[in-house]
């Protein structure tokens, strides 16, 4: 089972939303952290190692990320939702926007 990382600032919208739609996805093994020191769950090497695929909510999460992690990162596939810190935890509008955006990069059927 592949392992699916979702990446946002506080990870307590958007990418913990991710997290909770898939989790029970038969396909991918999912977990969520974000990068800010005051997150939910922060961003660590282990999760990173953890991952198969990371998919930040932001290009600037990368970016983040990519200072602390770099080394770790280079050897993952890295996606990027563009996805704007804009909505609500489960928020019927980021569950679309997600599943959209997901469905376009091939990672959930």
């Amino acid at each position: 089972m592949e392992k699916l990382l979702f990446v946002c600032s506080r990870n307590k919208r958007r990418s913990l939303t991710a997290e909770t739609i898939y989790r029970d996805n038969t396909v991918y093994d999912v977990k969520s952290c974000g990068t800010n020191t005051g997150a939910r769950v922060k961003i660590t090497a282990g999760l990173i190692g953890w991952a198969d695929k990371i998919i930040f909510m932001e290009k600037r999460h990368k970016e983040l990320a990519s200072k602390s992690f770099g080394d770790s990162l280079a050897k993952k596939q890295i996606y990027v939702l563009n996805i704007k810190d804009v909505y609500e935890y489960l928020d019927s509008k980021l569950v679309d926007k997600l599943k959209l955006k997901m469905a376009d990069l091939n990672l959930i059927i």
